[in-house]
């Protein structure tokens, strides 16, 4: 069960675990270095709204682990480590799960570390994994937490790049957004990334000036592009311009080298979980620079998000990843039962049977603090009843 911070403060952690076991779940998976946001609780016990404290950590980091990208400790740890608290319990497995290259209170302190569109815009919320001072934060992150807490493992989330639209905060414009605008508004030209592209043999100056060239005009003209020839475009653009093509796969080798380092940097026995891509479905996760089965093959484990509406689509999502693994590493499932997803008691059960039938055992469910009573009944039937 992922699980925030905040919501277990309000609680007795053993009931909160005990609470998990009886749902048929084996391990709480708890926000360790998180955003910010605004959260509905439904059965919040101190309010039922929430804003997160941005960019913040929520374990007892040491700082001499860290260069210039410091993390903050949230107000939370002046007062106790629920991760370590959690660790102390036997009736559940912990993992920390970390958020890692998006972390806008760090892009702001550091823009020289963050992506830089083909305009020279510095996207804030979006650390650039090209960036030597942000892959030294991401893996000091990762080997500070399995160093310092055992954890039974770390879960990954935006290892990459982030997309041009990401819900930052009143994300604003009176241009119709569309797929192929956000993509080329979304590509980091940042000097670091320049120099990586060129050292590949990858003409990225140009790129730049082309991308800049065709926004441009697509900005200057009278009108907007409807969603799917904004689609074809961008298709055509990635599979027909070799340069881009060739960019974007450059990106991909960029993620997996990080996530390769951190691989190596935390010790053996904690497993090391990448959750691939904010996107949806999940095979759209290249473009943020996840390669799926390279990730595996790297890491070990990928996290699946199939945050869909059906359990149909969950099978189809399932099978989609399990195609571009290609039988590398091992794969999880999260499902989120409730609203915009899976609602209702025989939807959250068909989902779990469908990934338990593809032979994904390894199932989670987001977010804790987020669910309604009745999304934890529906949890807990189903998973009971599949081990039944």
């Amino acid at each position: 069960m992922f699980a925030y911070t905040w919501d277990l403060d309000e609680r007795p952690l053993g009931a909160v675990a005990d609470e998990v076991v009886g749902l048929g779940l084996n391990t709480i998976t708890l926000a360790t270095s998180y955003h910010a946001g605004k959260f509905l609780r439904p059965r919040g016990k101190t309010g039922k709204v929430y804003f997160p404290e941005d960019g913040t950590a929520y374990f007892r980091h040491d700082p001499a682990r860290y260069g210039a990208l410091q993390p903050a400790a949230n107000s939370i740890m002046a007062k106790r480590d629920i991760l370590g608290e959690l660790c102390e319990l036997e009736s559940v497995a912990t993992q920390a799960w970390l958020v890692l290259m998006h972390n806008s209170r760090l892009g702001m302190l550091h823009p020289e570390s963050c992506v830089r569109n083909a305009f020279g815009d510095r996207l804030i919320y979006n650390l650039c994994p090209s960036a030597p001072e942000a892959r030294d934060y991401a893996v000091a992150l990762c080997k500070d937490v399995t160093d310092s807490y055992p954890v039974a493992g770390i879960s990954l989330e935006t290892p990459g790049f982030l997309p041009s639209v990401h819900g930052y905060h009143h994300e604003f414009a009176l241009v119709r957004q569309n797929r192929w605008l956000d993509n080329h508004l979304g590509l980091c030209f940042c000097d670091h990334c320049l120099a990586g592209a060129r050292k590949a043999g990858i003409d990225a100056e140009g790129l730049r000036a082309q991308v800049c060239a065709d926004v441009e005009s697509a900005l200057d003209s009278d009108f907007d592009l409807p969603d799917d020839m904004a689609e074809a475009m961008w298709l055509a653009d990635s599979r027909t311009d070799g340069v881009l093509a060739a960019f974007l796969a450059w990106r991909c080798d960029v993620v997996t080298s990080l996530v390769a380092e951190i691989r190596d940097a935390v010790r053996d026995d904690a497993t090391v979980a990448i959750i691939p891509s904010v996107a949806r479905p999940s095979g759209g996760a290249w473009y943020e620079g996840s390669d799926l089965r390279a990730l595996a093959e790297a890491a070990g484990i990928i996290e699946a998000c199939f945050y869909e509406g059906s359990a149909e689509r969950v099978r189809a999502d399932a099978w989609d990843v399990q195609r571009r693994m290609r039988g590398a590493g091992h794969l999880r499932g999260i499902l989120r039962a409730a609203f915009p997803d899976l609602q209702g008691a025989d939807v959250v059960a068909a989902a779990v049977s469908g990934l338990r039938d593809a032979g994904i055992e390894d199932i989670a469910f987001y977010n804790y603090g987020h669910f309604r009573q009745q999304s934890l009944d529906w949890i807990g039937a189903a998973m009971n009843q599949t081990r039944s």
